[in-house]
């Protein structure tokens, strides 16, 4: 009797074990597939109150529920600041980033990043009047970039002092309020507000500012997902798919 106590002690503390290791594992077979973003980045993520994805919009958004649709599944949104991505896919909080990221070496050490879908150059936005025409001429003035951003990497390189703002409509509502005297951020979303925010314009500087590809980044190692993502892409890129996106939402107004 002692024996077959001891033995159904030791079977249910085995079924205990097992239960408790299901808990802290993410779902294998979830029909629903989670992207982290930072949705302060009109025109490829932002909040609007009608989006494609709950409450997010943009042309990654797109993207993303077209990935996720071809795998049989449902996309969802983890909105977080953009420096915080990465670690949450490392930490399986989310199965994929897709938030304009550029895909650098740095990142590629941490992460797994798919074909490019998008190519983009750093500009500086301006009020109309400035007499800013290239990028040494930000020597003498007060910069804004967004944390985390492409644009703060290349301030930083060109050794010029600047402030780190979280959100791109904040850099540009201090712009306009002249509290700075340029923005550097990504072509696309500089295009979408200066559209949006009349007395605003453009200043590129090709020998300033290269070109970058934006990515989607898995945990690295998820070989898997990572060619589904990519076997989505190259057919969205293939066929027109994702520059009628993008041609579409640089006309969309962005709600602020």
């Amino acid at each position: 009797m002692k024996n077959l106590k001891k033995l159904l002690a030791i079977c249910l503390m085995a079924v205990l074990t097992l239960s408790f290791a299901a808990c802290g594992k993410k779902d294998e077979g979830s029909k629903t597939l989670t992207f982290g973003t930072n949705a302060e980045f009109p025109p490829f993520e932002y909040v609007a109150s009608k989006g494609t994805i709950g409450e997010f919009d943009g042309i990654d958004m797109v993207i993303a529920k077209q990935i996720a649709e071809d795998q049989g599944k449902t996309a969802a949104i983890n909105n977080m600041e953009f420096d915080s991505l990465l670690l949450a896919l490392q930490n399986g909080q989310v199965d994929a980033v897709i938030a304009g990221m550029t895909i650098d070496p740095e990142r590629a050490e941490a992460v797994d990043f798919s074909v490019p879908y998008y190519t983009a150059t750093q500009v500086m936005i301006v009020k109309e009047d400035s007499a800013i025409a290239k990028a040494s001429d930000m020597a003498d003035k007060k910069i804004v970039v967004i944390q985390g951003y492409t644009g703060e990497s290349c301030v930083k390189d060109l050794g010029y002092p600047y402030e780190a703002f979280k959100k791109g409509s904040e850099a540009i509502l201090e712009l306009n309020n002249g509290k700075c005297d340029v923005v550097v951020i990504d072509s696309a979303t500089a295009s979408k507000y200066v559209k949006d925010n009349p007395g605003l314009k453009i200043v590129e500087d090709a020998d300033a500012f290269g070109s970058e590809e934006y990515g989607i980044a898995v945990k690295k190692g998820n070989t898997e997902l990572l060619n589904k993502i990519n076997e989505s892409i190259n057919k969205m890129k293939a066929d027109g798919k994702i520059s009628e996106i993008s041609a579409q939402y640089m006309d969309v107004q962005t709600e602020e």
